[in-house]
């Protein structure tokens, strides 16, 4: 997606708007990769017959998995980027809450509501967004956190 950019001042107007991502599915390889990835091979992720007997069913994504999603699925939004922007960084994070696990198989989107975009220092803008992952078909998120990064313009 391309879209013109914005000013700062334009992107701290829109304190309060959110945007959605597209569906993406959690699939056992992305589980298995990750496992790799992270050393963290409980079952739970990464043995399907051994996780039928669970009350999930069947595997479940790791929560850090469910929350390292973020930055692709804050790509695919109508987020037009900030004019004259050096770069972006991660700051932090706030209050993250996993609250529903992800089955394997299961589609996720993003939701990212703009909580706060100001100029630390001139040159400096922090914007706080919270980041809901929602699940396909279940009413309760997989998980809420807040983000931070710093935009340097």
């Amino acid at each position: 997606m391309a879209f013109e950019p914005v000013s700062p001042e334009q992107r701290a107007a829109q304190v309060g708007s959110e945007s959605v991502s597209d569906w993406v599915e959690v699939t056992q390889a992305m589980i298995d990769k990750f496992a790799d990835a992270t050393g963290d091979h409980q079952w739970i992720h990464t043995d399907p017959e051994r996780a039928k007997a669970t009350p999930f069913g069947g595997t479940i994504a790791h929560g850090f998995l469910s929350l390292s999603l973020m930055p692709m699925l804050a790509a695919q939004t109508p987020t037009p980027p900030i004019a004259g922007a050096k770069m972006d960084v991660n700051y932090g994070g706030n209050k993250v809450r996993f609250m529903t696990p992800v089955r394997s198989g299961s589609r996720v989107r993003g939701r990212f509501k703009l909580l706060k975009f100001v100029e630390r220092k001139p040159g400096v803008w922090e914007q706080a967004t919270e980041f809901t992952l929602e699940i396909e078909g279940q009413e309760r998120p997989a998980l809420i956190a807040e983000w931070i990064r710093l935009t340097y313009v």
